[in-house]
C-alpha cells in the first residue's frame, strides 16, 4: 500500500473527518434533492407558480439572513455552527415523511421546510467556507476545495441513478429520510474535527450593521471579487428559472421516467468529476484568470442545449439534456474551485466570513427572485418561451466575466499582509 505523505491532506485528521462527513451529507442530500421536486409535482400535483415558490423558499434565507449570517459566524466558533447547522437540517427534512405517511402533507409544508433548511445551510456554508483557511495552511486551501469538489461529485454520480431507480418502489417522502440521517452523520463527523480556532474577543466586536457595511464594503471595492459576484449572481438568477420549470418540462410535459431522469443526472455528474479533478491543474495550464472566465462563459451557454433539446425527437432528447448536464457541471465545477480557492485567499482572514455571506447573500439572494420570476412567466407565457429566455440572459450573464481585470492573470493576487 502506497505510504502517506506527512504533509499530505489526508495525514491532517480533522481534514478526513470533514472530508468524510460532508461526503456522507452529499449523498443523502441526492435523496431529497431529487425526491423533492417528484414528490411536488408527481404526489402533490405542484404547478408553475408553486415550483417557483419551492424554489424560492429554498432560497430566500440567502437574501433575508445572508448578511448577518456572516457577522455572526465571525463571532462565533465555525465548527460549531455547522454541527447546529446539521441538526436543524436533521428535523426539518425528517418531518416530511412524518407528515406524508401520516396523510397531513400539503404544499406550503415544503415550502416552510424548504425555508428552514435554507436558514441552516445560509449559516453551514458561511461557517464551511471560512472554516477551511482556518484548518488548513494557505498551500492547502486550492488542493482542499477540490478535493472537497470532487467527492461531491463522486456522491453526485451513483446517488441520481439510484434514487430513480428507487422512486419506482418506493415513495418519494421514504428517500427523504436517508438525507436526514447523513445530516446526523455529518454532525458527528465534524465534532471529532478538532481545529485550534479560538472565540473572537468580545471587546473586538462593534455593532452588527458596522461588521456588516464591512464584508460589503470589501466585496465591492475588490475589483476581482466584485466581477465574480456579479457574473454569478447573473448566472444564478436566470439558471434558477430554468431549475424552477425543469422537474415540469421533464416530469410533465416530456414524460421523461423518475429512473430516466435521475439516470440523467448520474451520468452528468461524471462532468463534475472530471472537472473537480482538473480544475487544479486547468488553472496552473491556462492561469486562474482565464480559467474563471471561460467556465463561467461555457457553463451558462451549456442552459441553451436543455430548450433545444426538447425540440428533438423522444429517441435522442436525453442524450442531449444529459450533455448539457455533463458540460454545465464540468465548466461550474472548474468556476467554483478557483474562484473560490482564489477568494480565500484574497480576502483578510479576520473579514473571511463576512465577504463569505456578503457573496453569498448577493448571488444566492438572486435565486429566490429569480424562481419566483420563472414561475410567474411559466404560468403566463408557457415554460419553453421562459427557459429560452433564461438561457438566453444566463449566457449574457456569463460573458460579463470578460470585464474582470484578472481574466487574463496566471495567480490571482493574495491578501495583502
Amino acid at each position: 500500500m502506497k505510504k502517506v505523505k506527512e504533509d499530505s491532506l489526508l495525514s491532517i485528521a480533522a481534514f478526513r473527518w470533514l472530508w468524510s462527513g460532508q461526503a456522507i451529507s452529499v449523498l443523502g442530500s441526492q435523496m431529497s434533492g431529487l425526491a423533492l421536486p417528484v414528490l411536488a409535482v408527481t404526489l402533490l400535483g405542484a404547478t408553475e407558480l408553486q415550483m417557483g415558490f419551492l424554489n424560492a423558499a429554498e432560497n430566500a434565507a440567502f437574501l433575508l439572513v445572508g448578511l448577518p449570517a456572516g457577522a455572526w459566524v465571525d463571532r462565533w466558533m465555525k465548527r460549531r455552527v455547522m454541527i447546529f447547522a446539521d441538526l436543524v437540517r436533521l428535523v426539518a427534512v425528517g418531518i416530511i415523511p412524518v407528515l406524508y405517511f401520516s396523510g397531513q402533507l400539503e404544499i406550503w409544508h415544503l415550502f416552510l421546510t424548504g425555508g428552514v433548511i435554507g436558514i441552516a445551510t445560509v449559516f453551514f456554508d458561511v461557517a464551511y467556507q471560512s472554516f477551511i483557511p482556518i484548518l488548513l495552511p494557505k498551500d492547502k486551501i486550492g488542493p482542499a476545495n477540490a478535493a472537497l469538489e470532487t467527492t461531491v461529485q463522486v456522491s453526485s454520480i451513483g446517488g441520481p441513478a439510484v434514487v430513480g431507480i428507487l422512486l419506482t418502489l418506493v415513495k418519494a417522502p421514504a428517500l427523504m429520510v436517508i438525507d436526514s440521517l447523513s445530516f446526523l452523520f455529518s454532525a458527528l463527523a465534524l465534532s471529532r474535527a478538532k481545529d485550534e480556532e479560538k472565540p473572537a474577543p468580545k471587546a473586538d466586536r462593534r455593532p452588527l450593521r458596522v461588521e456588516i457595511a464591512e464584508g460589503l464594503r470589501f466585496v465591492v471595492a475588490q475589483p476581482t471579487i466584485r466581477i465574480i459576484a456579479l457574473t454569478t449572481a447573473g448566472t444564478n438568477f436566470f439558471g434558477s428559472m430554468i431549475w424552477a420549470l425543469s422537474p415540469l418540462l421533464f416530469l410533465r410535459d416530456l414524460h421523461i421516467s423518475t429512473a430516466l431522469y435521475g439516470l440523467m443526472f448520474s451520468i452528468a455528474s461524471v462532468g463534475g468529476l472530471l472537472g473537480g479533478l482538473a480544475a487544479p491543474k486547468l488553472a496552473k495550464v491556462l492561469g486562474e484568470g482565464p480559467l474563471i472566465t471561460i467556465s463561467a462563459i461555457v457553463s451558462s451557454g451549456s442552459m441553451l442545449l436543455i430548450p433545444f433539446a426538447a425540440t428533438l425527437p423522444m429517441a435522442v432528447l436525453p442524450y442531449v439534456l444529459t450533455a448539457a448536464e455533463f458540460i454545465s457541471s464540468f465548466t461550474v465545477l472548474t468556476y467554483n474551485i478557483t474562484q473560490v480557492s482564489a477568494r480565500q485567499r484574497i480576502c483578510p482572514p479576520q473579514l473571511l466570513g463576512r465577504m463569505n455571506a456578503s457573496i453569498r447573500a448577493f448571488i444566492w439572494g438572486v435565486m429566490p427572485l429569480g424562481s419566483l420570476v420563472g414561475g410567474f412567466l411559466g404560468s403566463q407565457l408557457g415554460i419553453m418561451p421562459t427557459i429560452w429566455f433564461a438561457a438566453c440572459g444566463a449566457l449574457v450573464a456569463g460573458f460579463a466575466m470578460l470585464l474582470s481585470p484578472t481574466r487574463s492573470d496566471k495567480r490571482l493576487p493574495d491578501a495583502a499582509n
